[in-house]
């Protein structure tokens, strides 16, 4: 098809290449949203994650990933030891999902 040709098919009055500016205003439009809805909380609730990771100290009563929470007793780099009931585990201070304060229960943090 010669490229004569597709100026035929525009509508009068616009220019060929009105439609893609509006196209890509749109495109913008909706990235911007994803991006203040969707990406940038999560990013800064994980940030507020790692640097709830980093103040980890003994006595915190933490949550792991796999659900068994426990008291810290001991902290070394980064590996935590954790009393759970009347048995201790050695956990990766990345594998904590929440922690909380010593005495701070689920219910007074919503």
């Amino acid at each position: 098809m010669d490229i004569g040709a597709l100026f035929l098919f525009t509508p009068s009055g616009q220019s060929p290449g009105g439609g893609m500016t509006i196209f890509l205003i749109q495109m913008l439009a909706i990235l911007a949203i994803f991006y203040f809805l969707i990406i940038r909380p999560k990013v800064q609730q994980e940030k507020r994650h790692r640097e709830r990771l980093d103040q980890i100290k003994r006595g915190d009563e933490i949550v792991t990933a796999g659900g068994v929470i426990g008291e810290v007793v001991h902290l070394k780099d980064d590996r935590l030891t954790v009393k759970s009931g009347e048995s201790r585990l050695i956990v990766q201070r990345n594998r904590i999902a929440e922690v909380r304060g010593p005495g701070e229960s689920s219910e007074s943090r919503k």
